[in-house]
């Protein structure tokens, strides 16, 4: 068996698409399901298509046209917003498209026009967060504009919040989404969704307190993990167990809690800041940076502590862990989005679905 390995609880997956497809079908919002953290893994998107959700998301390319290979037959959604370089793919395996350039627009409705087809795209609308999306202001404009592009069915207009600037999507930033559909729409432009963002925004719902005009969301972190990492909590309604990471203890030392000698930077080029505790038994777990965000490690045993990593290693202090620990001993956690989106991606971390 090898290790460092990330193991999944399908059944605890299962029973959060279900739950969250429920209460979105409930309040009539289309639910996509976000696949990025796992690379587009196949059976993932399988399991959401078959337990509510109604289309799948992802924001590469890659990604996309490998679950098609395996047989996942989609909606597929292209969250990030497209490429130049990738339309001819986009138009070819892409069933809706999130935009925010009016150019990009038109080259998308150049190619899809050669190839006898209308490209389904979401107009994104930046409303405080300072990422993708014509600024809110100037949005009405641009977004009838593109409607009109040969080739192009201007599916719905978006947003998205909580991932670059960390606003946190609120009613009132809901219905300035909303307000400039209706502008939109007054100019005798019809879409179908407002896609009122991710799962920072999913609290709205649960709570009823989501505009009724807003009738799409594109969730990730929920689905997965159960978690809500912009507004730093955990959903009492879904489950946290989806994943575990297993990593080999690979040195067990009594060392002192404070380096000896000057301090310099690490190898991430970062200042380490060290509590003098005194000698304390440290363990070193085959796995670090390259592999894992450190700081996303939440240890399943207690008496250890996650302290520092370097790209290959992982330093915890287990001076407080209640029992014998040895050289091989396999160690276990959970791990926060930011610690699974890079187990997830990395070569050296076997997948066990």
């Amino acid at each position: 068996m090898a290790y460092p390995r990330l193991v999944s609880n399908m059944e605890s997956i299962k029973y959060n698409v279900r739950e969250i497809s429920k209460m979105c079908h409930e309040n009539g919002i289309e639910l996509v399901g976000v696949v990025k953290v796992a690379k587009g893994e196949p059976l993932l998107a399988k399991t959401y298509l078959e337990n509510g959700v109604d289309i799948i998301g992802d924001s590469r390319m890659q990604n996309i046209k490998r679950m098609r290979k395996d047989g996942v037959n989609g909606p597929f959604m292209l969250l990030r917003i497209p490429m130049m370089s990738e339309i001819e793919d986009v138009v070819e395996s892409v069933d809706i498209v999130l935009v925010s350039e009016l150019e990009t627009v038109k080259k998308i409705g150049e190619v899809a026009t050669s190839r006898g087809k209308r490209q389904k795209i979401i107009y994104m609308v930046d409303i405080g967060d300072l990422r993708e999306g014509v600024w809110f202001t100037k949005a009405v404009d641009e977004i009838v504009e593109s409607s009109k592009i040969k080739g192009i069915d201007l599916y719905g207009i978006g947003t998205n919040l909580g991932c670059y600037g960390g606003v946190i999507p609120d009613p009132d930033n809901m219905r300035l989404l909303a307000k400039i559909g209706d502008k939109i729409r007054s100019q005798g432009v019809n879409f179908k969704v407002i896609s009122g963002g991710n799962t920072a925004a999913l609290y709205m719902v649960k709570d009823k307190k989501i505009p009724p005009s807003i009738n799409e969301y594109r969730l990730g972190e929920s689905l997965i993990l159960g978690t809500d990492t912009t507004n730093n909590i955990s959903f009492e309604f879904l489950k946290q167990d989806t994943f575990t990471l297993e990593a080999e203890i690979i040195e067990l030392k009594t060392k002192p809690s404070v380096p000896y000698g000057r301090i310099g930077r690490d190898a991430m080029g970062r200042v380490p800041v060290f509590e003098d505790l005194g000698d304390r038994l440290k363990a070193i777990i085959a796995i670090g940076e390259q592999d894992i965000d450190p700081a996303g490690l939440i240890p399943l045993n207690k008496g250890i502590k996650v302290l520092h990593a370097s790209s290959d290693h992982t330093v915890l202090d287990v001076s407080d862990f209640d029992g014998n620990l040895k050289l091989g001993d396999i160690l276990k956690f959970r791990l926060t989005y930011s610690a699974l989106l890079r187990a997830m991606t990395s070569e050296y971390v076997e997948k066990v679905w």
